[in-house]
């Protein structure tokens, strides 16, 4: 698929710089800024000159750490975000909560230039930046081009979240070998194909954060869903090995795996097996898409999520959605959450 691209962008916001303006070592992802320390003046008691000039010194120091301080806030940078499959469900309740946090958001399309242009213009009337990028990030071509259009225009790649996705859904022994090979190519090897293109610019400034959209389907198994399931168990189990083979570059890797969420695809479901799937959640009802970019702005943006990574163990599969039972974070080795308190826990029911 040929890639298109178009680019819309107004003033950065203002609220970014004071909401995330921390040192590296509590923020990774915006780097570190560093502060000319002033020279404190000598004060003299022998006369009341001595002491006017002393005055005036402290006067002049405040002044130049105020004006600094405004400096500071006019350097820091707000963070270049690429979201896929970001047109709609998910990806677009992504995009905009990172687009009105004050990112630069790349809004990834594969058909829905409309609802992509709407996407970015919302982001751009809460004060942020955006730009729409129409290619199959299954495509090795179209994902170098999405990558190079990124770059050009605002130089780096500080957040990749990798959400694009489709289902072909039917039970195996029906299921045509097309209807396997186009949701692996496109929920797996997309998710590959991305990862490795981004890391190469994160790699070389040593910071980025991936988040993952998986699924909870890819944890447990779906009736008519083998392809779908077979590929986000694949996205999980990726995101374990990249989180270990990034961390040294201080690339954290993360996977969120939502359960049922509101979309066009529950939107079609018939009233007898809506409220079968229901009666199964806690909650009693789908889960939200803002729900769900509320957990991925936290770890994309928030220095707390600094440590959630792989660390040598196992990259954090967050599961967030009603239903399947009642579960947390998933661990291959259980005591590990004991070991590892200093992480971010969320308890959050399963599908």
């Amino acid at each position: 698929m040929a890639a298109t691209i178009a680019f819309n962008a107004v003033g950065a916001s203002g609220r970014l710089s004071r909401q995330l303006s921390h040192p590296r070592s509590s923020y990774p992802l915006l780097g570190g800024i560093r502060l000319h320390r002033v020279a404190p003046t000598r004060f003299s008691r022998s006369s009341s000159s001595s002491s006017s000039s002393g005055s005036a010194g402290i006067r002049a120091q405040v002044a130049a750490v105020e004006q600094s301080s405004a400096a500071v806030a006019q350097n820091v940078e707000s963070p270049v975000v690429i979201v896929t499959g970001a047109s709609r469900g998910i990806g677009k309740a992504v995009a905009l909560a990172l687009g009105k946090s004050g990112c630069k958001v790349l809004v990834n399309y594969a058909r829905s230039s409309k609802e992509a242009e709407l996407v970015s213009k919302e982001i751009e009337a809460s004060g942020g930046q955006a730009l729409t990028f129409g290619g199959d990030v299954s495509n090795e071509e179209d994902v170098a081009a999405m990558i190079k259009t990124v770059v050009d225009a605002w130089g780096t790649v500080d957040v990749l979240v990798n959400n694009a996705g489709i289902t072909r859904d039917g039970l195996l022994m029906r299921m045509k070998t097309s209807q396997w090979q186009e949701v692996i190519d496109l929920n797996l090897t997309g998710v590959f194909l991305c990862t490795q293109a981004a890391a190469k610019i994160m790699m070389k400034q040593r910071k980025g954060r991936i988040i993952n959209i998986a699924s909870v389907v890819g944890l447990v198994g779906n009736v008519g869903q083998a392809n779908y399931s077979a590929a986000k168990a694949g996205v999980i189990g990726f995101t374990k090995s990249v989180a270990k083979e990034y961390s040294s570059r201080s690339i954290n890797v993360n996977a969120v795996a939502p359960g049922f969420i509101a979309s066009d695809m529950t939107a079609k479901l018939g009233e007898d097996i809506e409220k079968k799937i229901l009666g199964t959640i806690p909650l009693g009802r789908y889960g939200q898409p803002e729900e769900v970019a509320g957990l991925v702005e936290f770890l994309a943006l928030n220095p707390a999520a600094s440590y959630i990574t792989g660390q040598g163990k196992e990259a954090i599969v967050l599961v967030i959605g009603p239903g399947i039972g009642m579960m947390s974070v998933f661990s291959q080795d259980s005591s590990w959450v004991s070991r590892n308190s200093g992480r971010v826990l969320l308890l959050v029911p399963l599908l």
